[in-house]
């Protein structure tokens, strides 16, 4: 190379260099961390996948299976569910089984985005339905009697509407659920005090485990008696539905999964569960509460509630609606009884206390 011969700049290739290989270094960076995060994301799915298995599996309920058809939670198909709930274990009561006080029919109808919350009193006269001999006592009796196959029969029959899954929960874990999504707000309809907690009409009220079983559980203060508790416990339910389809309640997901496995009775499977979940949110934003309406009435000595055959005809109507199915002429061992005392007497019009007596010579194909 002469002397007057300039050397070739290196400096700007050799800077080039680097810069090629830092912005590589950062790339590979960056594409390590996407990588070990989505290893992590799929490790956690696959942990909340076999965690949320292991849960469900030890609430099902083997001996009330049923078939549940392929696609039949695709999100298209209307589903109902009977949910009864237990007072065991909670705010001093400690029962090994008691009966269901809390029995609602839940309808999901993807078409209309929404579930309704259908309560069925406690005290309802209704026909034991899956017993040896006829036997007519309250509705919640039913599941103490011969189990949730009996409650689900007992229901079905007594408002004409399929039922063929349940979900049985007992009322101190759904203290424990409360409080492990973080609790509550709800607007109390009533002002009352009950078991150290104290509530305001019209007051959004943020309420723990404690202080929601306590509002769903008082009656013999609330003017409408036990349909005013029936009112506050779909008002417990519909606010724990929303609070638990957010992602804020995962951050307890492992204390849930343990409350549900110790609390909750199903012959819902895990798969079938875990369609609901995936393809109904939707329904959880809107809701209908509505309860059967009965009369107060005494029979033998002990109070009843008596269901109007106009009002169980009501009540069959808008669930099978809601189901999809058509409209069908109610009759059953209910509409034969109240036919029978209004043929001796009794008045749905009269606001007192009668006297209801039960015809045992009911038969399935009705006397009537």
């Amino acid at each position: 190379m002469k002397n007057n011969e300039k050397r070739p700049d290196t400096s700007r290739v050799k800077m080039h260099s680097d810069d090629y290989h830092k912005k590589h270094r950062v790339l590979g960076w960056i594409i390590s961390i996407v990588a070990i995060c989505a290893v992590a994301a799929v490790a956690y799915s696959a942990y909340v996948y076999f965690k949320a298995k292991s849960a469900v599996d030890q609430t099902y309920d083997p001996k009330n299976q049923v078939e549940v058809r392929d696609g039949e939670f695709n999100g298209k198909n209307k589903f109902a569910v009977l949910l009864m709930g237990t007072d065991t274990g909670a705010l001093d009561r400690t029962e090994k089984r008691g009966r269901t006080d809390t029995i609602i029919l839940a309808i999901v109808n993807p078409q209309k985005k929404r579930y309704t919350l259908m309560s069925i009193p406690r005290d309802t006269m209704a026909q034991m339905v899956g017993n040896s001999s006829f036997r007519v006592e309250k509705i919640n009796a039913a599941y103490t009697i011969g189990g949730a196959k009996m409650a689900m029969d007992s229901v079905s029959k007594l408002i004409n509407v399929p039922v063929k899954y349940y979900a049985l929960v007992n009322m101190g874990g759904i203290m424990k659920m409360i409080r492990y999504v973080g609790g509550i707000n709800i607007r109390p309809n009533l002002t009352f005090e009950y078991g150290g907690y104290e509530f305001k009409k019209g007051k959004m009220t943020r309420m723990g485990g404690g202080g929601a079983l306590a509002y769903s559980r008082m009656r013999y203060d609330d003017p409408k008696g036990d349909y005013g508790r029936q009112e506050r416990q779909r008002q417990v339910i519909i606010a724990l539905i929303k609070k638990a389809v957010s992602l804020g309640s995962l951050s307890n997901l492992d204390s849930i999964l343990s409350t549900v496995s110790g609390n909750v009775k199903t012959n819902l499977p895990f798969r079938a569960l875990q369609s609901i979940a995936l393809n109904y949110r939707s329904c959880a934003d809107h809701e209908v509460s509505d309860y059967l309406h009965g009369y107060n009435a005494t029979i033998d000595g002990s109070s009843y509630q008596i269901q109007p055959t106009t009002e169980l005809q009501r009540v069959s109507n808008y669930a099978r609606s809601e189901l999809g199915l058509e409209q069908e002429f109610i009759n059953n061992n209910e509409t034969y009884q109240n036919q029978r005392n209004v043929a001796d007497g009794f008045s749905f019009k009269s606001k007192k206390n009668q006297e209801y007596k039960i015809y045992d010579d009911y038969t399935e194909e009705g006397d009537n």
